[in-house]
């Protein structure tokens, strides 16, 4: 490595880390980062007084400490009785740590010394999490957020995180006679970002994928755009297609390609080739020259004007919609907003993996209170939007051992080579956030709770009421999700007016979503009925194997109308402006980094 440093390449990276700074170093941008400074500093005196509070609770309630320290007591003499049962030569069943990928290796079994550390290290971790379960007097929220973050520093301490307590670091140090090392600084400074002071943990080979090439690849044809939207027609791979076109709605945090990654795993593509004619939004990266955009303007400019458009192409007043995520919600906001109107053009509606109740979101309320998003908002003032890359950032947080420490380990320690993952890839492709709308959006519902809550949202001038909706539902929730946990999202069910299919397919947020019937990986659950009980549901529904994308498209069928002859994208009013992808989704936040040598 060190061979390839010369002085022509030192020389430009130094040139462009300069003009990087300088560029920081303008008023318009000195603002920006002082917002950031802020709300940085406010999270960490917030999180100060509250450890602080924790304290003066267990000094207050010594019983609490005397109960757990039994408890690690019991846990560490059984861990000696195991380890005498191993030296006298009986037979202990292996134990794994709670599913935790760094400690897969058969490493921290042979070796004793480590099997030990492992144990030890879960002991003392389940003693100070059960401390924080049980301390009398916090509230639940000053619970939740003890808990989360304790569990952050407990994840980051862990053995395996360190070279000289992870034996299969040790070995493969041996092994390579140190090369994983070198490797590993060759992959920790192509993630080092000094101009922006950051260390950018990548996960999956960014020099694997592009999008427009080989994800997002699906044909079809830009027939609309605006200033938040482009609308993509795709093109049939089919004779004749369901009469009734279908809009799929995605959220506008993140990039919509999720839905249309490789051949082999894109829903897009298998519901083109089940018949379907499909439009899909794509929203606008917004930045610094984007208008500040309101909830009501992404309604109104998105999905709604996307059917104006679409009624003109395909002579069709009537669409089904699919909205995934935050999709979901403006969908059902929108036709909330559509039976206020006394319309109906909307036929069948699919949400996936959708809250649309707040009453209990997991973790991720640990970021959301109104001193966070009050000093998120005038960061998002500084700099004209919110920044995308910060909140993938805590989205990360929720499964830190996966998404965090394990590409410390796999990359920097062990020194080895991202593997090409195109799932990885777009959850790195992050998008900045509209400020109005998003804020609206998260003390509305996160805070406040309110879309569950009849006409207590008003959009565009009307009050909404969601148990108003009489429009067929497929609802998909994700036994594993850390973002939208499905007991949470099984209350859609019983706020819909209507006929309501709810389907609960199994692994997390994106892979339980995205399983394409050619992979038999994950199953997933459907019931007969919804019950006010989603644990009830559960009890009562069946497994089955496979994909549930063809249970979807059984479903969609029935609303379809009936079949016509394939329609090519666009027409005479609206004729194709680019081939898909299109504009908007190739923006990225952080362009793609090379290391220097």
């Amino acid at each position: 490595m060190l061979d390839k440093v010369t002085p022509e390449n030192l020389r430009s990276y130094l040139e462009n880390s300069e003009a990087a700074v300088l560029e920081k170093l303008k008023p318009e941008n000195l603002r920006s980062q002082y917002e950031l400074s802020r709300l940085l500093a406010g999270m960490s005196a917030d999180m100060a007084k509250l450890y602080l509070r924790w304290m003066v609770k267990l000094a207050t309630h010594p019983g609490a400490t005397m109960k757990t320290g039994a408890g690690l007591a019991a846990d560490c003499l059984s861990i000696s009785e195991e380890v005498l049962r191993r030296v006298s030569g009986e037979e202990v069943e292996e134990r794994k740590l709670n599913g935790d990928r760094r400690f897969a290796s058969e490493a921290w079994e042979r070796n004793p010394q480590f099997r030990v550390l492992r144990r030890v290290y879960e002991a003392y971790g389940k003693a100070v999490l059960r401390l924080a379960d049980e301390t009398p007097g916090l509230d639940p929220e000053e619970r939740r957020k003890i808990r989360f973050f304790t569990a952050q520093f407990l994840d980051a301490v862990a053995p395996a995180n360190f070279a000289i307590s992870n034996p299969e670091v040790l070995e493969e140090t041996v092994q390579s006679r140190g090369r994983n090392f070198m490797h590993g600084v060759r992959n920790f400074w192509h993630d080092l970002d000094l101009t922006q002071g950051k260390l950018n943990i990548s996960m999956s080979d960014l020099g694997a994928f592009e999008v427009g090439k080989n994800l997002a690849s699906t044909p079809g044809e830009v027939v609309y755009r605006n200033e938040l939207m482009e609308l993509i027609q795709y093109t049939p791979t089919t004779k004749q297609v369901s009469r009734r076109p279908l809009l799929i709605i995605p959220p506008w945090f993140n990039k919509y390609y999720v839905l249309d990654m490789q051949p082999a795993n894109s829903v897009v593509k298998y519901l083109i080739d089940q018949g379907q004619t499909v439009f899909l939004i794509s929203w606008r990266n917004p930045d610094e020259d984007t208008p500040d955009k309101s909830f009501d303007d992404y309604m109104l400019e998105g999905p709604l004007e996307a059917m104006d458009v679409i009624e003109e192409i395909t002579g069709e007043s009537d669409v089904n919609a699919m909205g995934y995520c935050l999709g979901g919600i403006l969908l059902a906001c929108l036709l909330a907003w559509l039976d206020a109107k006394g319309r109906n053009p909307i036929r069948s509606a699919t949400y996936l993996t959708t809250l649309l109740d707040y009453s209990e979101v997991g973790d991720v309320k640990v970021f959301v209170d109104e001193k966070q998003l009050d000093r998120l908002e005038r960061l998002g003032e500084a700099k004209g939007y919110l920044p995308g890359d910060n909140v993938a950032w805590g989205f990360r947080l929720l499964r830190a051992p996966d998404l965090i420490w394990s590409f410390v380990i796999n990359h920097y320690m062990l020194g080895r080579d991202r593997v090409p993952f195109d799932l990885l890839f777009w959850n790195e492709d992050t998008t900045n956030m509209p400020l109005s709308c998003h804020m609206f959006f998260m003390r509305n519902m996160y805070i406040d709770n309110r879309l569950r809550e009849p006409n207590a949202i008003e959009l565009a001038g009307e009050p909404i009421d969601l148990t108003r909706i009489q429009t067929p539902a497929y609802i998909l929730s994700t036994r594993d999700d850390h973002i939208a946990p499905w007991k949470t999202t099984y209350e859609a069910t019983q706020l819909f007016s209507g006929k309501s299919r709810f389907v609960l397919g199994n692994s997390g947020h994106i892979a339980g979503v995205i399983n394409p019937p050619t992979r038999v990986k994950y199953g997933y659950r459907v019931g007969t009925g919804n019950p006010p009980d989603a644990e009830d549901w559960f009890k009562r529904a069946k497994e089955k194997p496979g994909s549930w994308w063809p249970d979807w498209v059984q479903w969609l069928r029935r609303y379809s109308g009936g079949k016509v002859l394939a329609r090519k994208p666009g027409s005479k009013t609206y004729p194709g402006l680019e081939p898909a992808p299109g504009t908007y989704v190739r923006k990225m936040i952080r362009p793609e980094k090379r290391p220097l040598f």
